[in-house]
């Protein structure tokens, strides 16, 4: 937030009244002199009129400034906008990554305590459906990642761009995603699960 006061918009200047159109009649000097009295009512006429608009142009000036500050923190407050947008983003990638990991882990273990209770004699097929949605989620999540990551490098860099050149002041954090963080450990379990799965190893009970 400035200090600087808000603009105040000048008073109506209240004019010198333009002074009647001189007779001319009477001698030469009489007329000299109410001509003369009449172009020095005018040449104050006009003064008075460009200080009015000396004090507009002032005003409008201030109120350009300030339009100028306020472009400059939409700005700013536009970009965090944009980040969260690339967080929400993330997110929905996260659920469908989440769901694909989640439905696969369990048909393949469905199934593989199906195979060793004796109930079905085959579910090597079922299992490899359960483990291809587990690689599937697992790579939406990496690529969800890698391109949220991308992302938002690029928009910490116009960031710092911006704020070199004063186009906005940068006063606002810009912390670090926890949706990424999520993500990531997301992955982590992710990869667990494969692991678990490819080299048949259960989680402990």
């Amino acid at each position: 937030m400035t200090d600087n006061p808000a603009p105040v918009r000048p008073t109506r200047v209240t004019f010198d009244p333009l002074p009647p159109i001189p007779d001319p009649k009477g001698d030469a000097d009489a007329i000299s002199v109410a001509y003369s009295h009449f172009r020095t009512g005018l040449s104050r006429h006009r003064t008075g009129l460009s200080e009015h608009r000396t004090d507009l142009s002032e005003f409008r000036t201030d109120l350009s400034g300030e339009r100028t500050e306020m472009s400059s923190r939409r700005t700013g407050m536009s970009i965090q906008r944009t980040r969260m947008s690339a967080d929400r983003t993330l997110m929905s990638v996260i659920r469908t990554a989440l769901s694909l990991i989640g439905f696969g882990f369990t048909v393949h273990e469905v199934f593989r305590k199906a195979a060793e209770a004796g109930t079905i004699s085959d579910a090597a097929s079922a299992r490899v459906f359960g483990l291809s949605l587990l690689v599937l989620g697992i790579l939406l999540l990496a690529g969800g990642i890698a391109r949220h990551v991308q992302f938002a490098l690029a928009l910490r860099r116009r960031r710092g761009s911006m704020i070199g050149d004063h186009l906005i002041h940068g006063e606002m954090d810009y912390p670090v995603s926890m949706t990424l963080v999520t993500a990531i450990l997301l992955l982590l379990v992710g990869l667990l699960a494969v692991a678990s799965v490819v080299f048949d190893v259960g989680f402990p009970s």
